[in-house]
């Protein structure tokens, strides 16, 4: 185990989360549970070589977007698969940060946004930064279509 790993509090529903989060991300692997009343009381796993811990610790605290996991893509197609299954008894936010159903927030990111973003032209940047405050789940098409968009365009405006 590293020396920092992330430490999420559930509220009774790891064996379902560990039996869910391997239908969105099949390298997950479940290295060990502990058993408690009525199902496990903790889980370690790994998810693309990150471990964490997961804890029924009940109902006293709860997950918030304070902290969340944040999932860079290769594209539209992972970032649409990805949304669809989280979202799945879940909420999409904005920007591309939704809640999933045991209250995990993710943010689900195309790898391309950041370039984009924090690129050198700073007006071609600040058009990407308001094509997305303008949406839940990432669009590539639309960042690069702002991207792409002449300072004086409606497209660059919207």
């Amino acid at each position: 185990m590293k020396k920092i790993t992330p430490f999420l509090w559930f509220d009774g529903r790891i064996a379902e989360a560990i039996e869910f989060y391997p239908s969105v991300f099949p390298e997950m692997k479940v290295l060990g549970t502990i058993p408690g009343p009525g199902g496990p009381m903790s889980a370690t796993f790994e998810l693309d070589g990150q471990q964490f811990i997961a804890f029924n610790g009940g109902p006293h605290i709860k997950l918030t977007p304070a902290v969340s996991m944040y999932v860079r893509c290769e594209s539209q197609e992972e970032v649409d698969r990805l949304w669809a299954r989280l979202t799945d008894g879940g909420a999409e936010s904005r920007c591309g940060w939704l809640v999933d159903r045991f209250g995990l927030s993710w943010q689900i990111i195309p790898s391309i946004l950041p370039e984009l973003m924090f690129g050198p032209d700073r007006e071609k940047a600040d058009r990407v930064v308001q094509a997305m405050l303008g949406m839940n789940k990432i669009d590539i098409a639309a960042l690069e279509r702002a991207a792409a968009a002449s300072p004086t365009s409606k497209e660059a405006r919207s």
